[in-house]
């Protein structure tokens, strides 16, 4: 039996043609499945949730949507029984699959899934917040706080459909604007309970599972999705205006840094900086905040590739 979750409505109308196209497929060939659909805001995870909540057997869930979508189906599961999943991309920035070389078409990927060859079991994260009670959000590529999570925040309340194609481009408009109000924030961070290093002019701090986020944007062009490890960037120039040229960087995915960029390796990392700043995990927002933990659970997610 297939699990399938699927939003309808992510990319802009786009995860409705590609089910279509999907149960197209899925009655050609008579296998046996069940789809779920979403219709809002933390609806995946709470189908994720039921779907594996005290559950004992083997069961293979598959993703049709965008990495909001898998970030929630990851957040709401309950590793009680052996779990595969399958991802098929819909959303428009789709790093989880560009990381995994996933195939663009959905009708390819459906078939990757139900004649697998290769499996691969995968790191994901978890972001944790809150003075008072403390707040666990897992995520499957990327967590930041500072100035990319003001962009993506900005994306997601903005109210407008971004195009695929459109994507990159987009993120650089909304930057732009963000780049007028953006203040750095002194701070520190402390990788593994060991090693702590001061900064005085922090813009953002991103924490990747998967080299890419934002929709192709590469500031951890070595992060590797199954070494155990987070790779750590610390974006913090002197000055506003020094972001544009990191930021174009990593649109054109060049690998050597600038002054300004700096990156660490580690399990897990504190950090604290001295005012509130936006957080996200995998592009969804996860608030305001001034002190966070993050930390890699190694090989947890076995997917199908």
């Amino acid at each position: 039996m297939y699990y399938f979750i699927v939003n309808p409505n992510s990319g802009g109308g786009k995860g409705y043609r590609i089910w279509r196209k999907l149960e197209r497929q899925l009655k050609d060939t008579c296998v046996e499945y069940e789809a779920y659909f979403t219709t809002g805001h933390g609806d995946a995870r709470d189908i994720a949730r039921k779907l594996t909540e005290g559950c004992k057997e083997a069961r293979i869930i598959i993703v049709a949507g965008g990495d909001g979508t898998m970030n929630e189906v990851l957040d709401g599961l309950c590793f009680c029984a052996p779990l595969t999943l399958g991802y098929i991309p819909g959303g428009n920035g789709n790093d989880f699959a560009r990381s995994l070389r996933l195939p663009k078409n959905p009708v390819r990927c459906l078939k990757k899934i139900l004649y697998p060859k290769y499996h691969k079991l995968v790191d994901y994260g978890v972001l944790s917040y809150g003075e008072e009670e403390a707040k666990h959000r897992r995520f499957a590529v990327s967590a930041g706080i500072g100035f990319d999570a003001a962009v993506c925040h900005s994306i997601l309340h903005g109210g407008s459909v971004i195009k695929e194609k459109g994507r990159k481009l987009r993120y650089l408009a909304v930057g732009l604007k963000q780049l007028i109000k953006a203040k750095p924030s002194k701070g520190y961070i402390l990788l593994d309970g060991v090693q702590k290093v001061e900064f005085n002019h922090i813009f953002f701090i991103s924490a990747h599972i998967h080299p890419y986020e934002g929709g192709g944007f590469r500031f951890a062009p070595g992060a590797k999705y199954d070494d155990g490890k987070l790779t750590l960037c610390v974006v913090h120039p002197s000055g506003r205006w020094k972001l544009l040229p990191i930021l174009i960087d990593a649109l054109v995915g060049k690998k050597k840094s600038r002054p300004g960029v700096r990156r660490f390796e580690c399990r897990e990392v504190t950090i604290h900086l001295d005012r509130p700043m936006p957080v996200h995990v995998d592009g969804e927002s996860s608030l305001v905040q001034k002190d966070i933990e993050i930390s890699c659970i190694q090989k947890k997610m076995r997917m199908i590739v």
